[in-house]
């Protein structure tokens, strides 16, 4: 019990921590935001909860892949703010255009035989 409580304190500080700089230094928030540290914390824990190797090389893989998609979110959303769309729209065309590029991702990876 003592690990997942260790887990959620060390994972809740670090979205605290970059929301609260970001107040301060957005940029900076922007580089540690954009640092992978839910995926290594994500293997870290499996390592240390003994997971298979297999199974956390698979998760590093298919993070990598649903990276990709995730992106053009990033360049929709200060667009669409610019442009004066409201912040709760502009977040759900962002989450909408990456739904809908993962969707799209698996299709292709799969003609290609990885299937995620």
């Amino acid at each position: 019990m003592i690990w997942y409580v260790i887990k959620l304190v060390i994972s809740a500080a670090i979205i605290v921590l970059v929301s609260e700089i970001s107040k301060k230094l957005p940029l900076l928030a922007s580089l540690l935001a954009s640092l992978p540290l839910v995926s290594v914390l994500s293997m870290i824990w499996m390592y240390g909860e003994k997971v298979e190797i297999s199974k956390i090389a698979s998760h590093a893989e298919g993070t990598f892949w649903y990276v990709l998609p995730s992106l053009p979110m990033f360049l929709l959303l200060p667009w669409l703010l610019r442009k004066g769309i409201s912040f709760p729209l502009s977040l759900s065309a962002g989450i909408a255009l990456t739904g809908t590029l993962y969707f799209i991702m698996t299709k292709v990876l799969a003609k290609f035989g990885l299937h995620l």
